[in-house]
């Protein structure tokens, strides 16, 4: 063997051993992967930034990735920096770090730490997203809604970009990588100390005298009282009824107040100004009768009724119902307005809930009363509106409206009739009935009626009248029964005749005079009917009964009717 063999031998087994102690020293390392290691900066170029980290080799790490809060800055060759070890040794035999990976991780530690102990973190909003923030947590991009910002709505947050802010982690999803904070709750945490230092000076029935206004709402006031937000509902505002809490206060006005609770978990304190004054329902009773008639101011008008200011802190309702006597769905603002002094009866008191009955119509004269005397009586009617089958009007001089059929104007019973009024006429009418608030018209009622025809011939059932023929009609036949032919009755076909064939009505013609039977009478329903073939029956029944069977061949009540008719069918037949 030579001696340069040799040389080679030794030189390989020096290489073999050094090789051996390296994987030794890496072994005892204990070195794995996707951990956090320490390395010391050995290099910084313009794009890379080398590191040992005690491996085989150096890693590089981007430039980019120590731009965050002005790391590079701070970086100088020697420099010890944590950074995140991906792979020991790559496709191409080199290390793979990364220090923003490194900072992630070390951010993500802690902020599993702080949310379970809820500690408080630095934050930046670094921009604006759907529904929020992106925020900036120790390198950390979080999500932070736009209800979390502040206690209050922000409508602009300029002057909280990139700048430090104090935050609270309020959710973790580490496998989303999401997290959501909250400067909201910092906030409160805060304010809730200090409202529970607060709370140690006050206490339920304290009476504070420098309560300042601070905020106004449709529901109440809200109020500080020594560093501690309180609320003035609107129902203690006063005894009364407040229509508006900022009609009352101003922001930053002093108020005198009585503490009335404090709620120890949620840390609400109420208030109240009317507990300071007397209740002036209490002693009501002593002040205001029921049924007596007093004087008061219109406050409000609802769709309804009024509200009526009695005194301070008192008020009553007069509901539409007790508004007019004529109209119970009345329209509330045509009848009183805003401000009007007025007089009202007290209807009732319900003390327990603070509610006071009122009545206007109450105090005015009822044209009901009147008007139910004068049933019977002649009035004059104005016209408003005219139907298919009625008119409607109302008294001349009231407010009272009452209804006119078209069958009550006139004895005839003619629809027609209708047509020859118009709206705004004044005709004169008889007042027929007054029944639930309605009152029933009639002008017929003031014309002599045709029916007193019968009580003035005494005539009844069962009686033969002549009356004579107004129009033929296919059904039967209308006749007259007075010489005013104000009375008209319709004979139907079947009773024209006793025999069928000669119950024809197109063998009749105006002007005839007929002899019938009265049937039916009933002057308060105005019911009359009448029957040629009754009459003949009775009159032949006479006959029989006078000359035998034979006299009725000659005829009866029809005889001079029909030899007329048969006469003239015979000379047309020659």
């Amino acid at each position: 063997m030579g001696a340069e063999q040799e040389l080679d031998i030794n030189k390989n087994k020096s290489l073999k051993e050094f090789q051996n102690l390296l994987d030794k020293d890496f072994k005892d390392r204990q070195v794995k992967e996707n951990v956090i290691i320490s390395g010391t900066v050995t290099e910084i170029t313009k794009n890379f930034i080398v590191v040992d980290c005690k491996l085989k080799m150096e890693g590089m790490i981007p430039i980019e990735e120590f731009k965050h809060d002005d790391e590079l800055k701070n970086i100088k060759i020697g420099s010890k920096i944590d950074v995140y070890l991906e792979r020991i040794e790559s496709f191409k035999g080199e290390i793979i770090i990364s220090r923003d990976k490194a900072r992630k991780m070390k951010a993500w530690k802690k902020m599993e730490k702080v949310f379970e102990t809820q500690e408080e973190m630095t934050g930046y909003i670094t921009g604006k997203v759907k529904g929020g923030y992106i925020t900036t947590v120790e390198g950390l991009p979080c999500f932070m809604p736009s209800s979390q910002i502040d206690v209050r709505p922000m409508k602009r947050i300029d002057h909280l970009m990139n700048t430090p802010l104090k935050v609270i982690a309020t959710r973790i999803d580490k496998n989303r990588g999401n997290v959501c904070v909250s400067r909201r709750a910092v906030l409160e945490k805060s304010k809730n100390a200090e409202v529970i230092e607060a709370l140690k000076n006050i206490k339920e029935g304290d009476i504070v005298d420098n309560a300042i206004v601070k905020a106004t709402t449709d529901w109440g006031i809200f109020i500080d009282i020594n560093g501690v937000d309180a609320l003035l509902h609107v129902s203690d505002l006063s005894h009364g009824r407040v229509k508006k809490p900022a009609d009352l206060v101003t922001i930053g006005q002093k108020l005198k107040v009585k503490i009335t609770k404090i709620d120890e978990k949620t840390n609400r304190v109420s208030a109240s100004v009317k507990a300071l004054t007397e209740d002036p329902y209490a002693n009501l009773e002593k002040k205001y009768k029921i049924g007596e008639i007093y004087e008061g101011v219109v406050t409000k008008i609802m769709d309804y009724g009024c509200f009526i200011k009695i005194e301070d802190g008192i008020e009553g309702l007069i509901h539409n119902s007790e508004l007019d006597w004529t109209n119970r769905n009345i329209v509330p603002n045509k009848v009183l307005s805003v401000s009007q002094k007025i007089k009202f009866k007290i209807v009732n008191i319900d003390k327990e809930a603070k509610r006071i009955s009122l009545s206007y119509k109450a105090t005015i004269p009822n044209p009901w009363e009147n008007i139910r005397n004068k049933i019977g009586e002649e009035q004059k009617v104005k016209i408003t509106n005219i139907t298919d089958k009625a008119i409607f009007g109302e008294l001349v001089g009231s407010k009272l409206s009452g209804m006119l059929h078209y069958k009550e104007i006139s004895y005839k019973e003619n629809i027609d009739d209708l047509k020859k009024y118009k709206k705004n006429d004044i005709i004169n009418v008889k007042i027929l009935e007054i029944k639930d608030d309605k009152i029933r018209f009639s002008k017929r009622a003031l014309e002599k009626d045709p029916m007193d025809w019968f009580k003035t011939n005494n005539k009844k059932i069962g009686d033969i009248i002549t009356t004579r023929i107004h129009e033929v009609l296919k059904t039967g036949v209308k006749v007259s029964i007075d010489k005013e032919k104000d009375l008209i009755v319709t004979i139907k076909k079947i009773d024209l005749a006793k025999e069928t064939s000669a119950a024809r009505p197109e063998v009749f013609s105006p002007g005839n005079a007929l002899d019938a039977k009265i049937t039916d009478l009933d002057l308060k329903s105005r019911k009359i009917k009448l029957s040629v073939k009754a009459a003949q029956i009775d009159e032949e029944k006479s006959l029989i009964a006078k000359f035998g069977e034979g006299a009725t061949k000659s005829g009866a009540t029809l005889k001079g009717i029909f030899e007329k008719a048969i006469g003239k069918k015979e000379k047309k037949e020659k």
